[in-house]
């Protein structure tokens, strides 16, 4: 009995081992990255409802200076990121749905960036840069990550739209 449980407990250590773990991330000092989910959808389309947010977050950023807009390829991010990109004169940036964390601080050091995610990818986001607190995974959240000069992280939720 006691081999069949050394055996079990070196297999088990082995796969332990053998599985990848999620590399920490860092915020670059100065950075605020504000993050939110895209609006109600149908599909790859957003909904009513979802254009309607897609305004409101237009409206709810309209005094935040952004410098750079990141969204995945879906449709539904792009058009929850369209207005407010029109209102100041930004971009959208798509950026791979995989491992979108170090991409998109790369480089935004001092800079505010939106990202509008999906919780596929916001969840491992909010890991990574293991911050605490629930990941705004809900229509209508939208969170604040600063990181100041001396990289102290805060984080604020608020919420927009209805």
């Amino acid at each position: 009995m006691e081999r069949r449980q050394f055996l079990t407990g070196l297999g088990l250590g082995c796969l332990m081992a053998c599985t990848p773990r999620t590399q920490s991330v860092t915020l670059p000092p100065g950075i605020t990255l504000i993050v939110v989910r895209h609006g109600e959808k149908d599909g790859d389309a957003l909904t009513p409802a979802g254009v309607a947010r897609a305004e409101a977050l237009a409206s709810a950023l309209a005094d935040t200076d952004i410098d750079r807009i990141y969204s995945t390829s879906y449709r539904r991010n792009i058009a929850t990121a369209e207005p407010l990109a029109e209102a100041q004169g930004l971009s959208i940036e798509t950026v791979p749905d995989f491992d979108v964390t170090p991409k998109i601080l790369a480089g935004n050091a001092g800079r505010t960036i939106l990202w509008v995610g999906n919780k596929g990818n916001i969840a491992p986001m909010w890991d990574v840069l293991d911050l605490t607190g629930d990941a705004p995974l809900a229509y209508g959240d939208l969170a604040f990550v600063r990181a100041d000069e001396t990289g102290r992280i805060s984080v604020a939720m608020t919420r927009f739209g209805s």
